[in-house]
C-alpha cells in the first residue's frame, strides 16, 4: 500500500486518491485497508517526533520556567514550545553555531614560525596570489569553497576580492544559484547588464544587476516602495518563511501603496513612487523567488573570512594547513584519502606512522626539510589514546631500536596483541631492522616471554638474560630468514588497519589509464552541492577502480544480486548489482580486482550516493583505448587445487596473503621442513588470479606452486 503512494513533495492521502485510482479503489472494497488508510488520514499532518534546534538557545531575563514549560529531548532541557511560538511570545532566541574550521585556523596558526600570523586578525584579506589561487579552482580543504561545483564556479568567475567571495557563497545555493550564469556575464561583460528600472542600479550594481542578498531586498522596499527600516525587515522574514498569506498583503503594499483608517500614507509603494505596476510586480516576483533561499550578507561575509583565511593558510603553509584539516575529519577515511591524494600531487610528502616519531594526530616532521604529512598513531586500529601517550612517554628516555626493544619496555603497559599486530601491519617499525614478513612471525612469541619475564619480576625471580642490556639482548635473538611480503600484501596490510592505502596504492600502476573516466571525487561531491546532488540523479558514469568489498544476497525471488565498494584514488562509493547484471558480470565481481563500470548514480536526499552497475569489465593497464575484445576481458580461470611447497614459519605470511584473495578454491600445503602435508582452513582457499600467484611465486618460488 505505502508503494501505492506518489512519491511527490508535501504529497496527502487524499491527493494520492486522485493520483492514484486503484488506491482509491482498494479503500473502498477492502475492510482492512480501510480501517488502514482511516488511522493514518487521522495522524496525517501530527508532529512526528519532539526535535531539538541544532544550534538554538533560548535567552531570558529571569527562570525560563517563568514563560514557557520544559522538558528533556535525549538528556538535552528544551521548550515544549515552538521556536515561532517564543518568538511571538517576545522571547530572545540565538543560533550559535559551532565550526570546526575555526579550530583547523588556530591549529593551523599554533603550528606556524614567529614572523608568521599568530592571531586570525593578522591574515590579510587583499592578497593577489589567493584570490589567483582560488581562481584556479585549487581550494581543497578551504572552507565553503571546495565542492567540485564550487570549484567550476569559481574557475569562471575568476573572484578578485572578498566581496567575490562573499558573492560566491551567497549566490551558490539552491534559488540564487540559477543567477550564476547572469552574475558572470555582467562581472566579465558589465555592458550586458541590464536594469528593469533605473532604481534598481545602485542597489545591484555591486553584484551585476542580480539580486543575491537579503540586504538586497530589504533596500528594494524601502528605495521603491517606501517601507520603513522595521518593516522591511518583516517581509524579508515572511519571504524568507515563506508566508503566502502575509507575501500577498505585502505584495499589494509594495505596488499600491498603504494607508491608514484617515487615509494616511502609511507606505507610498512603487505606483507613487513613479514605477509601474507591471514593473513593480515583475520585482515583487524576482524576490518572493529568491528571498527563501538567500543568505543575508553579513551571515555569508561571516563565512567569507574564513574562506579566505583558510585560503591564505593553504597558500603559505600548505602543508601545516593540510595537517590541521586532516586532523579535523579523523574517522572519515573518505575526506583522509582526497587530502592525502592532493598532498601527494602537490609536493607534501605523506609519512608513514612511525613508532618513534608519530604523534597521536597527523603532524609535521620537523627534523626535514620538506613539506610533510606523517600519519598518527591514533589512525592505527586497535591503538587506544592511553597506549600512544605510553609509547610517547617511553620513548623521551630513549627511542625503540626494535620490535623486540618495543615490546620488552612496554609490556608492562596497556599494549597487547592485536595491538602489536596491528602497528607491525601499517608500518610502524619498518625502518627498525625487521621486514613486517619477520615481525609478524615473532611478535607473539615475543610477547608471551616479555609477560613471563614480567611475572617472575613480580614474584622475585631473574633469569640471566634479564641483566644483560636490552640493546645487545635483541642481537642474542634468532631472526626468522623470511622474505617481505609483496607491494600488494603491504600496502592491503596498511588499508586493514588505518582504512587508508598509506605507503602506496593498487592503482598506482593505474594512473595513465584512469584518465578520462569519471572520479568519484567529483561524483560523490554533487552529493554536496545544495540541491544534494538531485540534478544529477541517474546520470550516466563511467568509473574505474579497485574492488575493495563484493558481498551477496539473495533477494526475495531468490535471485543473487551484489553489493560492491569500488574505490579510486580520490574516494570510495556503494555499488549495487542487481541480477541479471550480477549474473552477466559475475566472473569479474572479485575482491582487490582493478575494473572499469558502466553505469549510473542515484542520488537520495537521506541516503549516501550509490553507484548502480550496468557494466564490469577488467581494467587493462598497458592500453588507453579502454576498448577490449571478449577474450582480452575474460576473467582467470579458477582451477580446482592450489598446491604449495613451503616451510612451517612461513605459514603466517601465506595466511596474510591469501585473506587478501579469499575464493572457493582448496590450498594445500606441504611443509618441507617437517615432512607434512596439511589443507588449510576453508576461510584461507583462495580465488587464484594472476595477482595471487605472481605474488606467491614472488615470495616461495615458481617451482613451489602447482594448480591442478
Amino acid at each position: 500500500i505505502a508503494k501505492m503512494v506518489p512519491n511527490e513533495l508535501g504529497i496527502t492521502l487524499n491527493r494520492a486518491f486522485q493520483v492514484n485510482p486503484l488506491l482509491k479503489q482498494m479503500y473502498f472494497d477492502d475492510s482492512e485497508v480501510t480501517r488502514l488508510l482511516d488511522l493514518a488520514m487521522a495522524l496525517e499532518g501530527m508532529p512526528r517526533h519532539a526535535s531539538t534546534h541544532a544550534a538554538g538557545v533560548l535567552i531570558s531575563a529571569s527562570p525560563v520556567t517563568d514563560f514557557v514549560p520544559l522538558q528533556k529531548n535525549d538528556d538535552v532541557i528544551t521548550t515544549q514550545f515552538p521556536m515561532g511560538t517564543l518568538e511571538s511570545l517576545g522571547l530572545l532566541k540565538m543560533d550559535f553555531l559551532g565550526l570546526k574550521t575555526l579550530t583547523v585556523i588556530r591549529d593551523t596558526l599554533n603550528m606556524l614560525p614567529e614572523d608568521a600570523p599568530q592571531i586570525e586578525e593578522d591574515i590579510p584579506m587583499d592578497d593577489r596570489e589567493v584570490y589567483a589561487m582560488i581562481s584556479e579552482g585549487d581550494t581543497d580543504g578551504v572552507f565553503q569553497l571546495e565542492s567540485g561545483g564550487m570549484k567550476a564556479f569559481l574557475k569562471n568567475m575568476r573572484p578578485e576580492c572578498f566581496e567575490d567571495i562573499i558573492a560566491a557563497i551567497s549566490l551558490y545555493r539552491p534559488g540564487p544559484m540559477d543567477s550564476i550564469p547572469s552574475y558572470i556575464k555582467g562581472k566579465h561583460e558589465p555592458s550586458t547588464i541590464k536594469y528593469i528600472t533605473p532604481e534598481l542600479k545602485p542597489i545591484l550594481d555591486v553584484t551585476y544587476g542580480c539580486i543575491v542578498y537579503q540586504e538586497q531586498v530589504m533596500q528594494i522596499v524601502r528605495d521603491l516602495a517606501g517601507y520603513s527600516l522595521g518593516r522591511s525587515d518583516l517581509m524579508r522574514r515572511a519571504m524568507s518563511k515563506k508566508k503566502h498569506s502575509v507575501m500577498e498583503k505585502e505584495r499589494e503594499y509594495f505596488v499600491n501603496g498603504m494607508l491608514d483608517e484617515k487615509g494616511n500614507v502609511l507606505i507610498p509603494g512603487c505606483i507613487r513612487n513613479g514605477i509601474s505596476k507591471e514593473i513593480a510586480n515583475s520585482i515583487f516576483d524576482d524576490m518572493s523567488t529568491f528571498a527563501s533561499y538567500a543568505f543575508n550578507k553579513s551571515h555569508a561575509a561571516a563565512y567569507g573570512v574564513l574562506s579566505v583565511q583558510t585560503a591564505w593558510l593553504k597558500k603559505y603553509y600548505p602543508s601545516k594547513f593540510m595537517i590541521a584539516t586532516m586532523n579535523s575529519v579523523l574517522g572519515d577515511s573518505v575526506k583522509i584519502s582526497q587530502y592525502i591524494q592532493y598532498c601527494r600531487k602537490n609536493d607534501i610528502k605523506v609519512l608513514p606512522p612511525n613508532i618513534n616519531k608519530s604523534l597521536w594526530q597527523f603532524s609535521e616532521d620537523k627534523t626535514l626539510s620538506y613539506n610533510n604529512v606523517r600519519f598518527g598513531l591514533g589512525a592505527v586500529k586497535n591503538v587506544g589514546f592511553n597506549a600512544v601517550e605510553d609509547i610517547m612517554r617511553e620513548r623521551e628516555t630513549r627511542p625503540f631500536t626494535s620490535i623486540y626493544d618495543f615490546i620488552e619496555r612496554m609490556c608492562t603497559t596497556c599494549i597487547n596483541k592485536r595491538m602489536i599486530e596491528s602497528l607491525i601491519k601499517a608500518g610502524t617499525f619498518d625502518d627498525l631492522g625487521l621486514n613486517r614478513s619477520q615481525m609478524m612471525n615473532v611478535y607473539e612469541k615475543e610477547l608471551d616471554i616479555a609477560n613471563q619475564n614480567k611475572k617472575n619480576n613480580v614474584s622475585g625471580q631473574m633469569s640471566l638474560f634479564d641483566l644483560i642490556d636490552p640493546v645487545e639482548n635483541d642481537i642474542t635473538r634468532e631472526v626468522p630468514q623470511l622474505t617481505e611480503f609483496s607491494n600488494p600484501t603491504l600496502i592491503a596490510m596498511e588499508k586493514e588497519v588505518t582504512g587508508i592505502y598509506i605507503s602506496g596504492h593498487p592503482l598506482d600502476n593505474y594512473i595513465n589509464d584512469l584518465i578520462g573516466f569519471d572520479t568519484l571525487l567529483d561524483l560523490l561531491g554533487h552529493a554536496k552541492e545544495p540541491d544534494k546532488g538531485l540534478d544529477y540523479d541517474g546520470i550516466n558514469v563511467h568509473v574505474a577502480g579497485v574492488l575493495t568489498s563484493v558481498r551477496v544476497k539473495a533477494t526475495k525471488k531468490g535471485e543473487l544480486m551484489g553489493y560492491i565498494t569500488l574505490e579510486d584514488l580520490y574516494g570510495q562509493v556503494e555499488g549495487l548489482v542487481f541480477p541479471k547484471i550480477y549474473k552477466e558480470n559475475l566472473n569479474f565481481l572479485q575482491e582487490d580486482t582493478v575494473v572499469e563500470i558502466f553505469g549510473s548514480m542515484s542520488y537520495r536526499e537521506e541516503e549516501e550516493p550509490k553507484l548502480i552497475v550496468d557494466k564490469v569489465r577488467i581494467l587493462s593497464n598497458n592500453n588507453n583505448d579502454k576498448e577490449t575484445t571478449e577474450d582480452e576481458n575474460k576473467p582467470n580461470k579458477v582451477e580446482e587445487k592450489l598446491y604449495l611447497q613451503l616451510n612451517s614459519s612461513d605459514l603466517i605470511q601465506l595466511k596474510e596473503i591469501l585473506k587478501h584473495h579469499l575464493g572457493s578454491t582448496p590450498v594445500y600445503v606441504k611443509l618441507k621442513d617437517i615432512n607434512k602435508a596439511v589443507i588449510m582452513d576453508k576461510e584461507y582457499w583462495c580465488n587464484p588470479t594472476d595477482a595471487l600467484l605472481n605474488m606467491l611465486e614472488l615470495n616461495y618460488g615458481t617451482e613451489n606452486i602447482i594448480i591442478r
